[in-house]
């Protein structure tokens, strides 16, 4: 039986990573949800008011032995702006912020050692502002907020922010 490995990120509006990092191979299942706030069991709406202090984040299951920690990491720094404050494109409040939440010791020095290289290697022109904290508690969003890319591909959104990051996506060497 293979040992699942769990790894949480934020990087703006769940939907978006959800779509992408369901098409990587070794990756079992996505939950969206929250996570990094205050408020237990939040609603979507308590997040978007950000008094809660919750991001949008996906909940990754996956097999290290097919995809690593740090390849997934990798396809995080390049699926988002780290460099955007509390914002991704058009989404715009703390609830959209990029962070890492670790799992365990190792997982924070993957995401600190992936961060300081990124720095050192002058990826980016403005510096990373991706929160690093501990997992304290994952809250699985509304049902109608999973898998929503697959559910709604005309939808709007779906259509003007997701699918060019999935276009993105086929062109990395990840999945």
């Amino acid at each position: 039986m293979n040992h699942l490995e769990t790894a949480y990120f934020a990087g703006g509006c769940f939907w978006c990573l959800e779509a992408a990092f369901s098409r990587v191979t070794g990756v079992s299942s996505i939950i969206s949800g929250y996570a990094g706030g205050i408020t237990s069991e939040p609603t979507y709406e308590q997040v978007c008011s950000g008094h809660t202090g919750h991001a949008e984040v996906v909940q990754i299951n996956f097999d290290p032995k097919i995809v690593s920690y740090e390849k997934l990491l990798e396809l995080f720094f390049k699926l988002h702006n780290p460099t955007s404050l509390n914002r991704q494109g058009n989404d715009i409040g703390t609830q959209y912020r990029s962070a890492i939440f670790y799992a365990n010791d190792e997982q924070k020095v993957a995401a600190k050692n992936s961060i300081n290289y990124l720095h050192q290697e002058k990826v980016f022109a403005k510096p990373i502002v991706t929160e690093i904290a501990p997992l304290k508690h994952f809250y699985p969003a509304e049902e109608y907020h999973q898998k929503y890319f697959e559910k709604n591909p005309e939808a709007a959104y779906c259509q003007l922010v997701i699918a060019p990051k999935l276009e993105k996506l086929k062109s990395l060497e990840i999945v």
